[in-house]
């Protein structure tokens, strides 16, 4: 039964207040359109974070990977290799261009798209004589990929690679931000993630006439001439300039909203760590997690502990917490798509699924707040 303590959620959306002045500027100047200078201050911060050419400010992360897609050419019964371990959102924009998603497992070192599988994947796709015209890879968690390895194998077959980055703005690979590593990146800005435009996405490339083609895909693709006229179907993708000036806001804050999930990771490393059966998700050495969610597993034959229970014991507290993501080659949506695992029939993906939980991780959780999430888990495993 909930208690009549304070709701803790999982990750809210963190206002730093100076959101407000950029919202009012909007107000006093009338751009309230989905158009203004808040959009294009917006566009170009962003790129200038991350190191590419040119950004395109959207209504989601899913619609910068669907633009992504188009842009690629995928189209009606083209082949995507996508990462299994994801949100669903990640992979619909396949469906959207009519493709088939292909999946890939995930690498137990980093949870990301495994080069085992991915290899496993190729090899099958270049025996069929159908590769695909793109490899989606997932940052999950706030966490890059490997890319070294993902972009050789990719580059030896002759396939692009579209960056999903929307859990992991302001972590890095090799010292190069997230989200710069494909032909194509995406961030969200949705209300869950390190920083919010409430809702809202970013499309990034080095190329500026595929951005310059994205941005008239997002607007209608309206035609130039005076009346409206259109030879290409277009998409009502545009972020507004109100939210932009909220991502203004949210941008001058990053690295604090980053360093302050990092430190709610390392709490409940030290509070957690050494309960037998507990881990936590892996930092790869190659780059810098943003600790987005805080993930630990638990681990069978060590503890009787499952995820649910911890799970529910937190709901009955009034606390959010979640499984990890349920793979998506065991989604009923995809109950007929191909999927490659990382070792010999050993799923990674639903080990990961199966054991694992992610507790609250928001840049506001105070440390009074954190403290009664980890006592509920450690009564979770008191009471064995």
């Amino acid at each position: 039964m909930a208690t009549s303590n304070k709701r803790i959620y999982l990750s809210p959306p963190h206002m730093s207040g100076l959101e407000e002045g950029y919202v009012k500027e909007a107000f006093e100047s009338n751009w309230i359109a989905p158009l203004g200078p808040s959009v294009t201050a917006f566009e170009q911060r962003v790129a200038a974070y991350a190191g590419v050419g040119g950004a395109l400010a959207l209504s989601s992360g899913t619609a910068a990977l669907h633009l992504a897609l188009r842009s690629l050419g995928v189209g009606q019964g083209d082949r995507v290799f996508c990462s299994s371990l994801t949100f669903i959102g990640s992979v619909n924009p396949v469906l959207y261009q009519g493709a088939e998603p292909v999946f890939i497992d995930a690498e137990p070192s980093n949870w990301n798209m495994s080069t085992v599988a991915l290899k496993k994947a190729f090899a099958w796709a270049a025996r069929d004589g159908k590769l695909p015209k793109a490899v989606l890879v997932v940052d999950l968690y706030g966490q890059s990929a490997d890319y070294e390895p993902i972009l050789a194998l990719c580059n030896q077959y002759g396939v692009p690679v579209i960056e999903d980055a929307a859990e992991a703005l302001g972590a890095s690979y090799q010292g190069k931000a997230c989200g710069t590593f494909g032909k194509f990146g995406a961030f969200s800005f949705n209300g869950n993630k390190i920083i919010t435009t409430s809702g809202g996405g970013m499309l990034l490339a080095d190329d500026a006439k595929a951005i310059e083609k994205a941005l008239f895909w997002a607007t209608q693709a309206r035609d130039p001439v005076p009346w409206y006229e259109h030879s290409e179907m277009g998409f009502n993708y545009r972020m507004s300039n109100i939210v932009a000036g909220i991502g203004l806001g949210q941008l001058r804050i990053l690295n604090e909203r980053v360093e302050a999930r990092r430190a709610v990771f390392e709490r409940y490393k030290e509070a957690l760590g050494n309960i037998r059966g507990i881990n936590f998700m892996p930092e790869a050495s190659y780059g810098r997690c943003t600790r987005w969610l805080t993930v630990m597993t638990l681990e069978p034959g060590i503890t009787a502990v499952k995820p649910p229970d911890i799970i529910n014991a937190l709901a009955g507290e009034n606390i959010e917490s979640r499984p990890v993501w349920k793979p998506m080659h065991r989604q009923p949506l995809f109950q007929s798509s191909k999927y490659f695992t990382h070792g010999k029939n050993k799923s990674v993906s639903d080990s990961l699924f199966e054991q694992g939980l992610c507790l609250p991780s928001g840049s506001s959780l105070t440390e009074k707040e954190q403290k009664r999430v980890i006592d509920i888990v450690w009564k979770c495993f008191k009471s064995l």
